[in-house]
C-alpha cells in the first residue's frame, strides 16, 4: 500500500484531498505545517494558525488518519519572509505563494514527508499531474485544474520534475462546489469554511500591514505623469537586431519628479507596487490613479490617470538567464530560438498570446498585446495549451 502525506491546512480543499486519497486506497497521514510564531509581528487578533491546526486535527480524526504538526517557522522565516522584506526594500514585488510552494511545501515539507516513508506528498491545489514519455524517459506534466475559476497551476510554476514526481493533486479534476459538497456529505468541519486570503500560511494577514511592522515609514511624494509626456513619444523605429528591439520594448522607464505634478504624499515607496490603485489616498480625480513606477532610492511614487495610461503598459518583459525555469526541461529552447506560448504574469490573469525569445543573456517574453502592470519580482508562467511548461522571475 502506497503511503501519502497530505499537507492538511485546515481548509476544505486539503480535507477533501485527504478523503479522496483514502478512497483510492492509499495509506494517508495528515501533516499540518506551522509556519509562523513571531509574536513581535502581529498577524491579527484571532490566532488563525491555532484555529486552522485544530480544524486539520478534527478532519484527521473524522477520517481516522494519523496527524501531526511540524514546525517550519524557522525555514519559513529564512526562505520566505526575509526574502520578501529584502525584495520590498529593493522596490521589487515578490510572490510569496509561488516561493512557498517551491521552497517550503515541495521542498522542506516534502523531505519531512519522505523521511516518514511516504511515497507521495499531496496538497489541495486545483491542478493536475499527467505522465508522458519522451525518448523512453518518463516526464511529468503540470496541467491546469478542471475548474477554470480556481486553477492554481500558476502557484506551482517553479516546481521541478523531481518535485512533481512525488506530488499528487487529488482535487484537480473537481470544481470547487463539488469539493464543498463532498466535505458536507462527510460532515467535515471545513465544509463551509471560507477560502483563506492573505499570505500563504501566515494566516489572514494583509500584506501592507505586515510590511509596515518591519519596514520603516518615510514620507515621500506622489507625482502624476501626463500621458502625453515626451517619455512615451521617443520611439526609435530602427533597431539593429531583434534583441535590441525586445530590450527596448521591455525597458524600465525612469521618471523624475520634475516631469509631473505633485498630487499627494505617501509613507514609503517600498509599500507600493506597480498597477496598484488602492491606498494612495489622493482624492478628486475623474478616473482612478494607478501607480506606474516607484523609486525606493528617492522614495517617490509615480502615478498615471485612468486604465489606459501608457505608463501602465509594456509589450515585453525580460528574465535573467539564471531565473529561467522549465518544468518540461525537454522543451527548453536554446539561444536564438523562439516558441509560441500562452502566458500570464499574475494569478487568475486570462492567458495571453506571447512569443518566448531565448538569448545568451536571458529570455524575453513578447506579448501580442501590451500588458498592464508588468511587475519586477513577480513570476511569468507560460503554457502550451493546458500544460504549464515553464516560468521565470520578471527582472
Amino acid at each position: 500500500m502506497k503511503r501519502v502525506v497530505v499537507g492538511l491546512s485546515g481548509g476544505v480543499d486539503s480535507s477533501v484531498a485527504a478523503y479522496l486519497l483514502q478512497q483510492q486506497g492509499y495509506e494517508v497521514i495528515g501533516l499540518f505545517m506551522k509556519n509562523w510564531h513571531d509574536d513581535s509581528v502581529t498577524i491579527s487578533n484571532e490566532c488563525p494558525w491555532l484555529e486552522d491546526s485544530n480544524d486539520a486535527l478534527l478532519v484527521a480524526e473524522k477520517l481516522g488518519i494519523p496527524f501531526q504538526t511540524v514546525d517550519l517557522s524557522k525555514q519559513y522565516k529564512e526562505k520566505i519572509v526575509d526574502y520578501m522584506f529584502n525584495e520590498y526594500e529593493k522596490g521589487r514585488t515578490p510572490n510569496p505563494d509561488v516561493l512557498c510552494n517551491r521552497e517550503i511545501k515541495f521542498d522542506v515539507f516534502m523531505k519531512i514527508a519522505l523521511s516518514l516513508g511516504a511515497d507521495f506528498v499531496a496538497t489541495g491545489h486545483y491542478c493536475r499531474k499527467f505522465e508522458t514519455e519522451v525518448y523512453g524517459k518518463k516526464v511529468f506534466q503540470l496541467i491546469t485544474g478542471v475548474d477554470n475559476n480556481k486553477d492554481q497551476s500558476y502557484f506551482l510554476c517553479q516546481l521541478s520534475q523531481k518535485q512533481l514526481s512525488k506530488s499528487l493533486f487529488p482535487i484537480g479534476e473537481l470544481r470547487k462546489p463539488e469539493v464543498r459538497e463532498i466535505a458536507a456529505q462527510m460532515n467535515l468541519i471545513t465544509a463551509e469554511k471560507k477560502d483563506s486570503q492573505g499570505l500563504c500560511f501566515i494566516g489572514k494577514v494583509k500584506l501592507p500591514e505586515f510590511l509596515q511592522q518591519k519596514l520603516e515609514k518615510k514620507e515621500g511624494l506622489i507625482v502624476q505623469i501626463d500621458p502625453q509626456d515626451l517619455i512615451y513619444i521617443q520611439n526609435p523605429t530602427e533597431f539593429q537586431s531583434e534583441e535590441e528591439k525586445l530590450a527596448f520594448e521591455s525597458r524600465t522607464l525612469f521618471y523624475e519628479p520634475n516631469m509631473g505634478k505633485v498630487v499627494g504624499k505617501h509613507q514609503g515607496a517600498h509599500f507600493f507596487t506597480i498597477g496598484q490603485r488602492k491606498g494612495l489616498n489622493v482624492g478628486g480625480t475623474k478616473e482612478p490613479l494607478f501607480i506606474i513606477a516607484t523609486n525606493v532610492e528617492t522614495n517617490t511614487i509615480y502615478t498615471g490617470l485612468g486604465f489606459e495610461h501608457p505608463g501602465l503598459f509594456k509589450k515585453a518583459l525580460f528574465i535573467e538567464k539564471s531565473e529561467v525555469h522549465w518544468i518540461r526541461e525537454d522543451l527548453a529552447i536554446s539561444n536564438g530560438e523562439t516558441m509560441l506560448v500562452m502566458a500570464r504574469i499574475r494569478y487568475r490573469q486570462p492567458l495571453q498570446k506571447a512569443i518566448l525569445h531565448q538569448f545568451e543573456s536571458g529570455m524575453y517574453v513578447q506579448f501580442e498585446e501590451a500588458q498592464p502592470a508588468i511587475t519586477e519580482g513577480q513570476f511569468v508562467a507560460w503554457y502550451l495549451e493546458d500544460e504549464l511548461v515553464g516560468s521565470g522571475v520578471i527582472s
